[in-house]
């Protein structure tokens, strides 16, 4: 029998391991989470450039947190994933409100995955198209 859930499985998110990280500080909330599909949502307000817009490196940050939780539930137990390579595309952006980002696996494998990352704002509109490479790790 094996530990590590099934690829399409939605797992609870324990909270409190974001506690004191970057993603809590920027008011990141996971909606859910398994190794096909990640979805969490950010408000805008304290995540903006200076100009008032929504950071493009805010949108980055979502993106990779989504992806590298996604990729760890695929990692499985005593591993994680670490973040490669990421890119992001930004179409538009926001000023206010709250941004959902959806990662979705495009290869799961045993030493790596890969993500596509869609930022939306609560209109539905794309705002961010972002791809995340992870490496599968055993943790320390």
């Amino acid at each position: 029998m094996t530990d590590i859930p099934e690829p399409d499985v939605a797992l609870p998110f324990p909270a409190e391991l974001m506690r004191d990280t970057l993603p809590d500080r920027m008011g990141i909330e996971i909606l859910e989470i398994s190794a096909q599909r990640a979805v969490g949502r950010m408000p805008v307000a304290g995540n903006t450039q200076p100009a008032g817009l929504l950071h493009g490196g805010a949108s980055a940050a979502l993106a990779e947190t989504l992806a590298s939780l996604a990729g760890t539930v695929q990692a499985g137990p005593g591993r994680i994933a670490v973040g490669m390579d990421l890119n992001a595309t930004h179409h538009r952006s926001a000023q206010e409100g709250w941004v959902t980002g959806t990662a979705t696996a495009l290869h799961l494998g045993r030493r790596t995955a890969a993500y596509e990352i869609v930022v939306e704002d609560e209109s539905g509109r794309r705002l961010c198209t972002s791809r995340l490479t992870c490496m599968l790790v055993d943790s320390r």
